[in-house]
C-alpha cells in the first residue's frame, strides 16, 4: 500500500512507541497549565524537545480528530500577485468560512499568512484541503496552528 503521508490510524494507546505517549502527556501537562514551558514539560516527562517538536503535530487523542469546529493554520506563499487570492478561492470551494487573515510584509520573496477556518461547513476533511493547498503553485508551506 502507498501511502501519501496524509492517512490516519487508530492505534490502541498500549502498542504505541513511548515517544508518542511522552509526546501525548506533554500536550496534556500544557493544555491543563500544570506546566508553564515546553522546556519544563519536556523535562518532566523525561523526553528531549527535539522529538516533541518531530511528533507533536502528528499524534492527538481521537475526540480531536473530527471535533474540531475551528482551525488555525499558517501558510508560507511565493509573493507573486494572485497566489493567496487562490488560496482563498480553494478555501472558499471547500465551504470553510474564514474567520482572519493575517498576511507579514513579503521579505526575500516570501510572505507568512496565518489564516483561521470555521470548519462546521466545510465540505471536505481538513488533511485534503491541506494537501490542496501545499501542490498548489506558488504556495511553499502549510502547517495548522491551532485546533478547536
Amino acid at each position: 500500500m502507498e501511502s501519501d503521508g496524509n492517512n490516519y490510524y487508530i492505534v490502541k494507546a498500549e502498542v504505541l512507541p513511548e515517544v508518542f505517549i511522552k509526546t501525548m502527556e506533554v500536550k496534556n501537562l500544557l493544555k491543563k497549565g500544570k506546566v508553564t514551558t515546553i522546556f519544563e514539560a519536556v523535562e518532566k516527562v523525561g523526553m528531549s524537545r527535539s522529538a516533541y517538536y518531530k511528533y507533536k503535530d502528528a499524534i492527538f487523542p481521537l475526540y480531536e480528530m473530527n471535533t474540531s469546529r475551528m482551525i488555525t493554520m499558517a501558510l508560507i506563499l511565493e509573493h507573486s500577485p494572485g497566489v493567496l487570492s487562490e488560496v482563498l478561492n480553494e478555501i472558499a470551494d471547500a465551504q470553510a468560512s474564514i474567520l482572519t487573515i493575517n498576511q507579514n510584509i513579503p521579505v526575500h520573496g516570501v510572505a507568512n499568512v496565518t489564516i483561521s477556518l470555521e470548519l462546521k461547513n466545510m465540505m471536505i476533511q481538513v488533511d485534503k484541503l491541506i494537501q490542496i493547498l501545499e501542490s498548489m503553485e506558488g504556495v511553499n508551506k502549510v502547517t495548522i496552528l491551532a485546533k478547536e
